[in-house]
């Protein structure tokens, strides 16, 4: 058996996995009126058979206003927990993979349509549309329709509404809580001086801009329980000149672990169209190295990372404790098992599959569940 740092065991603020692969939130826009449906099963179900370490469920909205599109999962009310209970228990009755959730608000990139009908944003006054909110009433992009800017009532009530759907991942079991602040979400969009144009003591100096989404995480965090992980998704820059940027992450990112965030999962971009990303294998894993050589805490890489000795290079060389997988899961849902294979490693698969394995790796199926994920 090789040494392979992937398939090590990794504990993160509590919660031990099997190895070092995350599979990363991927919205599918399925879900009806903030509701899980058969397709969550489906998707969810295959991902959680995979073999990684853990898998977290798409960005889920605190509120039906904090929501992407219309057809975003959402953790608001007891039809929408009542709804991902059921899909987690059917999971869990063939899995034991860690299962997080992210928890999030899409802020002013709130109320589009659907990504396969072109992703536009809906107007207010438009079906499956609604007035969207932010630090300030900048809208994404010209011509659309401009957030209106949170007030006090405002902020405290998206402050509960994360609490309040920490204490329904808690009451579903979930394993761990991931807070959104990338992407150009509304975390992300306190955080940026390019979204973030307040003049009061939510924006203007680097403190004030974190404050917001440190006061999210607090709440989250009281709300969660205290042996469970709570980590953050962090975008490490707007990739636009004057925006958001690395060092500033980083200052983001020691303020967290100072509050008992468990791991942050660095990934970049998202907040304004003028970005320009060069987009590369593993383009974001230097943003990752850099906030690794900060904090104790985990951190984890992602972006365009489908390789397998590209894998257990970023782990391996310190670059970052995890590697996340998206688009690459998705095409490929048992990449963790290929990778085992070509590593040396083993993997736990289901009883129901053990007869798959090739006879040229005799020893890559787990069948006393030392590898169980």
């Amino acid at each position: 058996m090789s040494m392979s740092r992937l398939f090590e065991r990794i504990t993160v603020g509590g919660l031990t996995l099997a190895n070092r692969i995350v599979i990363a939130p991927m919205c599918q826009y399925s879900a009806i009126d903030g509701c899980m449906t058969d397709w969550h099963l489906i998707h969810l179900g295959q991902l959680a058979l995979s073999g990684a370490g853990l898998l977290t469920i798409e960005a889920t909205a605190i509120e039906p206003e904090g929501r992407i599109t219309y057809a975003d999962v959402g953790l608001w009310n007891d039809d929408c927990e009542e709804a991902m209970r059921r899909t987690l228990d059917s999971i869990r009755a063939h899995s034991s993979i860690g299962i997080a959730i992210q928890l999030g608000h899409a802020g002013r990139k709130a109320s589009t349509e659907v990504p396969w009908k072109g992703g536009a944003q809906l107007p207010p006054d438009a079906i499956g549309g609604w007035p969207t909110m932010a630090p300030s009433a900048l809208p994404f992009q010209d011509g659309e329709h401009a957030p209106v800017a949170l007030d006090t009532s405002g902020l405290a009530r998206i402050r509960r509404g994360f609490a309040d759907a920490a204490r329904r991942a808690a009451r579903l079991g979930l394993d761990a809580v991931q807070i959104h602040g990338a992407h150009g979400y509304l975390l992300h969009q306190f955080l940026s001086p390019l979204s973030n144009k307040r003049d009061d003591s939510y924006g203007g100096s680097l403190g004030n801009r974190m404050r917001f989404p440190l006061e999210v995480f607090d709440a989250v965090r009281e709300a969660f329980p205290a042996e469970k992980p709570v980590t953050v998704r962090v975008s490490g820059t707007d990739w636009v000149e004057g925006g958001w940027d690395i060092l500033q992450t980083v200052a983001f990112a020691q303020a967290l672990e100072k509050r008992g965030c468990a791991a942050i999962h660095v990934s970049s971009g998202g907040l304004d169209p003028r970005q320009r990303i060069p987009v590369g294998p593993s383009y974001q894993v230097p943003l990752a190295r850099q906030v690794k050589a900060a904090v104790a805490m985990p951190v984890v890489a992602v972006g365009l990372i489908n390789d397998f000795d590209q894998a257990e290079a970023i782990v391996g060389t310190g670059d970052a404790d995890l590697i996340a997988l998206a688009r690459t899961m998705l095409y490929n849902p048992r990449w963790p098992w290929h990778a085992a294979a070509h590593l040396g490693s083993r993997i736990h698969a289901p009883e129901q599959y053990l007869r798959s394995q090739p006879r040229q790796y005799k020893t890559l199926f787990d069948v006393d569940g030392s590898a169980e994920g």
